[in-house]
């Protein structure tokens, strides 16, 4: 039976139409795949940003953790309890959220969570730091406010470590403690966390 042609070129262009929508992100969004870093940025931003970016990851047995941040300087400012003040959210890096990625059922310092992204903010004091995970992984790091914290999953505590020889960069390492635990480092200024991933 012949097919009508408007009707096919209608058929073709619509088609042609999803298609594009449906690979198209917003302008100001760099979607790299399930396990890659996210970024609200429009082509070329980030390399003129102050702050550079990384990630770190680890294997575990079921699959690979990893998280993604932003690596201020401290550039001779004082950070601990006074550009990050204690008792307050802070992201945990700059420009978006400090995100991590579990590919498995697992907790973040006690806190259960399913296979995904996450967003990880800290309420930090002298001695410990309060670990907030949070539901919400793609989105700008500041502010943490209301809307922000209704979606967060839980919290949990770890000890905040003084360091003798002081870290320039914000660092953030992943360190394997065992075929389902790992420990998730962070170092800055004088202060040092350990953040503990276990596979449930």
């Amino acid at each position: 039976m012949r097919r009508n042609r408007p009707s096919v070129i209608a058929a073709i262009g619509f088609a042609a139409v999803a298609l594009v929508a449906a690979r198209s992100t917003s302008a100001h969004e760099v979607h790299q795949g399930a396990e890659a870093c996210w970024f609200q940025a429009k082509p070329g931003e980030l390399e003129k940003r102050k702050s550079s970016h990384d990630s770190a990851s680890v294997a575990l047995d079921g699959g690979t953790v990893k998280v993604c941040y932003g690596r201020p300087h401290v550039n001779g400012r004082e950070i601990m309890g006074k550009l990050v003040p204690y008792g307050e959210p802070w992201r945990m890096g700059a420009d978006e959220a400090t995100a991590l990625y579990v590919p498995f059922r697992a907790t973040i310092a006690g806190v259960k969570v399913e296979p995904g992204w996450y967003s990880i903010y800290v309420i930090p004091s002298a001695k410990t730091w309060q670990v907030v995970v949070n539901s919400d992984a793609k989105r700008w790091g500041v502010d943490i406010d209301a809307k922000v914290r209704a979606k967060d999953v839980g919290t949990g505590s770890v000890s905040a470590e003084h360091l003798a020889s002081p870290v320039e960069q914000l660092t953030i390492t992943m360190k394997s403690a065992s075929p389902k635990q790992a420990t998730m480092d962070v170092a800055w200024a004088d202060t040092h966390v350990s953040i503990p991933i276990a596979k449930q």
